[in-house]
């Protein structure tokens, strides 16, 4: 057996981050080609740009200057245009976690009854797959015109993302737990709220757990096109601002967030899913 590399790992993403900014730094150098442009996008990104003298996209040290800037005062508020992006963040955040929870308290009791009894899962199951693919941004403009508030209307789009991946993993951890397992539970005359919470609900942990780790990244991903659709706050919003200011760099420094952001969800979540995984 060969010995194990562990500083292998983060030597190659040094490297391949490496090639990543050389190519990136690279591909945004101005070039003195006569370019043919079309005077909209001229107009749009500016003269220089457009025609080659300077590229349109920021370089990585424009990018990293942004991000610094950013990181200096994340939380000031300036008025409503005007506010740091860890004000941004920690909205969007707070969209996603309250619509998550909210997801969760509905999905998993829900998903325990119908992984529990073949028949309820037979009568419900049509309607999951109706409204399980339904692009959760489809329901945006009926929330807002019932409920006539952006902020509640994200929530719920986020709870409507969030809901099915939890509620299919949990009935179906919940119908596949061993039946040997509940045989003794049975044998043993152990109640069925019993069985429910001391065998069930171990056993069914890490699929549950999977489904909201599925959950959350996939509510991430909608809570910034929701925020781009009703304004207001959010890093959402944030990036369609700076797109109507044309800050390049105040764009690609939000994705960066974005993803850092989305990374540490999925890797709290993947935490927890390891932490009741049973291990024989």
């Amino acid at each position: 057996m060969k010995p194990s590399r562990p500083w292998l790992a983060p030597l190659l993403s040094a490297i391949f981050f490496a090639l990543f900014v050389g190519i990136w730094h690279l591909a945004t150098l101005p070039t003195s080609a006569a370019v043919q442009v079309d005077p909209e996008y001229a107009a749009l990104v500016g003269q220089a740009a457009a025609t080659g003298t300077k590229s349109a996209m920021p370089t990585p040290g424009e990018v990293g200057a942004k991000l610094w800037e950013h990181f200096r005062d994340p939380f000031y508020d300036k008025g409503t245009n005007d506010k740091g992006i860890g004000t941004q963040l920690a909205f969007s955040i707070g969209r996603v976690l309250l619509g998550f929870s909210l997801a969760a308290l509905v999905a998993v009791p829900l998903g325990f009854v119908i992984g529990m009894s073949p028949l309820i899962y037979k009568a419900l199951d049509p309607f999951i797959q109706v409204l399980k693919p339904i692009s959760p941004l489809a329901w945006m403009p009926l929330a807002l015109y019932t409920i006539k508030d952006s902020d509640i209307s994200a929530i719920f789009v986020i709870f409507i993302c969030s809901l099915w991946p939890m509620l299919v993993n949990t009935a179906f951890g919940v119908a596949n737990v061993r039946r040997d397992w509940l045989n003794v539970a049975r044998t043993l005359e152990v109640s069925r709220l019993r069985t429910a919470f001391q065998v069930i609900l171990p056993a069914a942990a890490p699929t549950i757990m999977t489904g909201m780790r599925i959950s959350v990244g996939i509510a991430w991903l909608v809570i910034v096109a929701a925020e781009m659709l009703v304004g207001g706050t959010g890093i959402g919003y944030f990036v369609w601002n700076e797109w109507n200011n044309l800050s390049i760099a105040n764009i690609i420094s939000a994705i960066l967030l974005i993803g850092l952001v989305g990374m540490l969800l999925d890797t709290l979540l993947a935490r927890l899913a390891r932490a009741v995984t049973y291990r024989e």
